[in-house]
């Protein structure tokens, strides 16, 4: 969870400094095959605003992916710990019943009859558990600050202590592109880099406090039910 974090982060940094290098004019696109700029005033400002909107869908990208990683971290501890479902919290109970519900609707399971999945349940009170969650179920793909924080209710770790209302900006932005409604040079325009890199920089120290309550989660076994933590 953390290396994964760490290196999509340097990612953003790297491109983010980039963005600052050629908006600042310390980088300058140069034509290989003569002398001076490849593009024009205007042609390297549009492309700039490109530079800028693309960073939404690094960010968002990040963000997806660190409360994937987030929760499949827990499972990963759940099943390297054998831990039974009645151990677990209620609050992980309930999730994994979701999960289990989810395994049956999906069509590998349906229309089975019961003795066709016994071997995928060897040892039901832990098998069921780990093996029901699916990464791809952990979130809508709409993921901001609101669904973390309701994530975090639901597993019972605490909700990241920073402000996360910039989340709902990079996921509004994302969707914007990704649906059409805005250009990249639209959104390019709309952000300066001072505003760019705080929305950044805010983003990516919310998710890191994400990072650091499911991990003080784990450390501390807060996922068992309170009669069975040591």
């Amino acid at each position: 969870m953390q290396e994964d974090f760490q290196a999509r982060v340097e990612q953003i940094e790297a491109y983010f400094a980039f963005i600052e290098a050629i908006d600042n004019e310390t980088i300058l696109l140069t034509s290989k095959d003569r002398e001076g700029s490849a593009y024009s005033s205007s042609h390297r400002e549009d492309l700039l605003r490109t530079f800028k909107a693309n960073l939404f869908l690094m960010l968002y990208n990040l963000m997806e992916a660190t409360v994937k990683n987030a929760v499949e971290t827990i499972f990963d501890e759940l099943d390297r710990q054998n831990i039974s479902f009645d151990s677990c919290r209620s609050e992980v109970k309930q999730e994994v019943l979701k999960n289990l519900r989810n395994c049956h609707n999906k069509s590998h399971l349906q229309s089975r009859n019961v003795t066709d999945v016994l071997h995928l349940f060897k040892h039901f009170s832990t098998d069921a558990v780990t093996k029901t969650f699916q990464r791809t179920e952990v979130v809508s793909g709409n993921v901001d600050a609101r669904e973390i924080r309701e994530l975090a209710d639901r597993y019972g770790f605490d909700r990241p202590a920073a402000d996360g209302d910039l989340l709902l900006t990079v996921k509004t932005t994302r969707n914007d592109l990704a649906h059409g409604d805005k250009s990249f040079a639209e959104v390019g325009r709309d952000f300066d880099v001072p505003r760019l890199k705080d929305v950044k920089d805010k983003t990516i120290d919310y998710l890191s406090k994400l990072i650091s309550s499911v991990t003080d989660y784990i450390t501390q076994r807060h996922y068992l039910a309170v009669t069975d933590r040591p």
